[in-house]
Order: C-alpha cells, then structure tokens, then sequence
C-alpha cells in the first residue's frame, strides 16, 4: 500500500487548502480512510475520517474541513477552509482507521492495519 498526500502549504488564516491523497496498492472504496495531523511537540491526532458513505468530524475541525473521495481516482481529499494558526501540523492519510462516534462526540485512531502517507506540511500565519 502506498499512500502520497498532496496541497499543503503556507496561508494566512481565515485561507483554504484541499490536501489530496491517492493510493495505490488498494482500492479506497474498500476501506475506511481518513486524515490525521501531528503539530509540533503534540501528539498526532485524527481530525476526520470516511467509513462507507459517512463522514466524521472532530470538533476541532468540524465545520470547516470537509473530507471526499473521488473512487474514479482513487483519491481522498480534505478540504480546509477558515484555516487558523492551531490548524499548523504535518497532515498524514491514512487507510483502516477506526471512526467513532459516541452522541456528539466523534474520535478517529488507528489500528494495528492503518496504513500512513509520508504527510504534508500545513502552516497557517497570522
């Protein structure tokens, strides 16, 4: 399995980025897939994920990034909008995700499958 992100970048808040993500070696469409971010001395942490037709937020993001698939493609996508300086990280792909969601309250992990991409660098200045 080979996961290559794409789009990051450095914008200004309140800016927009798409971080693409195509794999090869499977098929996205057979899988739970979905996005995670590590900022600096922080622990990487899962931030949106798709399963099927759903889509997950954490709260940190919700409303404002929005997670896609292309299967013609097989692509992901994770479109961030009204970037913020707490949004800078290295954003990672990543396939066989465990997405959960308890009332409101959405959390997305890996498991011992998770397959990751080499990540892109997110920064947003102020």
């Amino acid at each position: 399995v080979q996961l290559v992100e794409s789009g990051g970048g450095s914008v200004q808040v309140g800016g927009s980025l798409r971080l693409s993500c195509t794999a090869s070696g499977i098929i996205f469409d057979d899988h739970v897939i979905g996005w995670f971010r590590q900022a600096p001395g922080k622990e990487r942490e899962g931030v949106s994920c798709l399963s099927g037709g759903n889509t997950y937020y954490t709260d940190s993001v919700k409303g404002r990034f929005t997670i896609s698939r292309d299967n013609a493609k097989n692509t992901v996508y994770l479109q961030m909008n009204s970037l913020k300086p707490d949004d800078t990280a290295v954003y990672y792909c990543a396939t066989d995700l465990r997405c959960l969601q308890v009332g409101r309250s959405v959390t997305v992990t890996p498991t011992p499958r998770t397959s990751w991409g080499q990540g892109t660098q997110v920064t947003v200045s102020s």
